[in-house]
């Protein structure tokens, strides 16, 4: 079998699944390469990209409902190894000659399932009665012939099933889901066991595959970094550096909507632990000169991208003169853009655009770079792993995700000079405390909103005020595709709250957002 992982990934076919993204980061760390695409994709082109086998994703439909994401079967007479979950579980029943039936009884949340037999290889290693995570109307009433029962519950007379000799196998339930008790183990039998796939992807690999194909891709060009000081544009920033050395430029765009403190970080720790070579761009006020009278989120970011490449193209002019004396122009912009990125901005055929990222949906059509984009197939914690064997500092690879358009998206309403101080020393407080109480590996991020546009009564002092309200996000998260809210301490809330009251006079009311993902995304804009 091909070591390069990326030539040779698990297809994780979406049908509109919740937990699509899930299910792919599951295979990865189970260690094997995976790649998320749409339902519509067709036998000829799953060929062309020769994968190792393929998993089929949950839906809200009925396969046998007007309208259900359709699927090319003939896909299965390509035989690669595949898993069915959920409704990609009722597809492979229905198209290979099973019974897939509305049976009146619904089944969601745990669900005890109890193996027939042994549970084939599919099951192998899990308890005989075991809580599963279910979600579905419909059921699987007869398994295609050749295939073999593995489970039942009490509603669902076929609840997994399996042909060793074919290599298919399907679950009702979602093993994706840490509510599925075994649901990794079934999940890494059936990549190790049943398709014999070794655990040979990791950070290792990747890290070599995209030096090379930066390589191939940059030649002699030079090339310039965007970096905001964040965890994914130090690692991209830090690869493409590992790749090309001296041939890159960093880039820190000061747009004026950081946190208290970023800069210098950026200037001192980062250059001094890379090495890289960086200029800094003072645009602050280019920056608040566009966004002036602007409160619709979606334009907010559409700018900020926009005057994110502007600032770049301004550098690249700078740069020519030098560029010219070398003897190689600059043509490529390195980004340090995430899988969950291009999925919540539309990425893929089918796929919701949720809101446009600025470094994806926000990037003008005009743009005069080539992308260099290492990480664009990688989630956060996939990420961090590769700074840390690149070596970049924890102080940086550890920090909690910071968006590109920085506190501009934090602000409810219009952006201005004013607003940007106050919730800058919103932010500097809860960062500060939540570190003091030693939450930081606990929380993946807190955002601090500022309700610019809402005003609250208060009291001070024995006086009347009329502030601002501010919102703390607190969330846990493992590749910001879903997160729950952070239960953090009351000692530690009412600390934060009693600081951010008493220190910055334009704000007079803490609340706290206890809504999870879904519904809601985790910043407010």
């Amino acid at each position: 079998m091909s070591t390069d992982t990326a030539q040779r990934p698990v297809l994780v076919v979406d049908f509109g699944a919740q937990y699509a993204q899930l299910i792919a980061r599951r295979v990865r760390e189970a260690g094997v390469f995976s790649e998320l695409v749409p339902h519509s994709i067709t036998a000829e082109e799953v060929a062309a990209k020769n994968p190792v086998a393929i998993i089929l994703s949950g839906g809200p439909s009925s396969v046998y409902a007007e309208g259900a994401p359709e699927f090319d079967t003939s896909i299965f007479g390509l035989k690669i190894p595949t898993l069915g979950i959920c409704y990609g579980f009722q597809v492979m029943a229905r198209a290979l000659g099973g019974t897939v039936a509305k049976t009146g009884h619904r089944e969601y949340g745990a669900t005890d399932a109890t193996l027939t037999g042994n549970g084939g290889v599919l099951l192998e290693g899990t308890p005989t009665e075991q809580n599963v995570w279910m979600s579905h109307g419909d059921s699987v009433a007869e398994a295609p012939e050749g295939f073999e029962v593995l489970a039942t519950t009490d509603a669902t007379p076929v609840a997994a099933f399996g042909n060793a000799d074919a290599c298919f196998y399907g679950v009702q339930w979602h093993p994706e889901v840490k509510h599925s008790d075994h649901g990794q183990t079934i999940i890494e039998n059936f990549l190790h066991k049943a398709a014999g796939l070794p655990a040979d992807w990791t950070s290792g690999n990747v890290i070599e595959e995209q030096i090379a194909k930066i390589r191939e891709q940059v030649g002699s060009a030079r090339v310039i970094s965007a970096l905001s000081g964040g965890v994914d544009s130090a690692v991209s920033t830090a690869l493409v550096h590992r790749a090309i050395g001296d041939q890159l430029t960093a880039v820190f765009v000061d747009h004026g909507l950081l946190r208290k403190g970023e800069r210098e970080q950026v200037e001192n720790d980062y250059v001094a632990s890379t090495g890289v070579r960086l200029i800094t761009v003072d645009a602050e006020e280019t920056f608040l000169g566009h966004l002036a009278g602007v409160t619709d989120p979606e334009t907010k970011r559409k700018i900020i991208g926009r005057e994110f490449i502007r600032a770049f193209e301004k550098v690249q002019r700078e740069l020519v003169d030098e560029a010219k004396a070398e003897g190689e122009p600059i043509k490529f912009l390195v980004q340090g853009t995430l899988y969950p990125d291009v999925v919540e901005s539309g990425g893929g055929s089918g796929t919701a655009n949720i809101k446009s990222h600025h470094n994806v949906g926000g990037l003008p059509d005009d743009l005069d770079f080539g992308l260099i984009e290492p990480l664009r197939t990688l989630f956060k914690d996939e990420v961090r792993q590769i700074g840390r064997e690149l070596g970049i500092p924890e102080a940086i690879v550890g920090r909690q995700p910071f968006p590109g358009p920085g506190l501009g998206i934090r602000i409810i309403g219009e952006v201005t000079k004013d607003r940007l101080e106050i919730l800058r020393e919103a932010d500097a407080i809860v960062r500060e405390e939540l570190t003091a109480a030693g939450l930081d590996q606990e929380i993946w991020q807190c955002p601090v909103v500022l309700l610019a546009d809402v005003r609250s009564v208060g009291v001070q002092g024995d006086g009347r005020t009329y502030g601002h309200p501010v919102v703390l996000r607190p969330v846990s998260s493992e590749d910001a595709m879903t997160a729950d809210w952070t239960r953090v301490p009351y000692e530690t809330l009412a600390k934060i709250s009693n600081r951010i009251t008493n220190e910055v006079a334009e704000i007079n009311r803490v609340t706290l957002d206890v809504t999870s993902k879904p519904p809601a995304t985790i910043e407010w804009e």
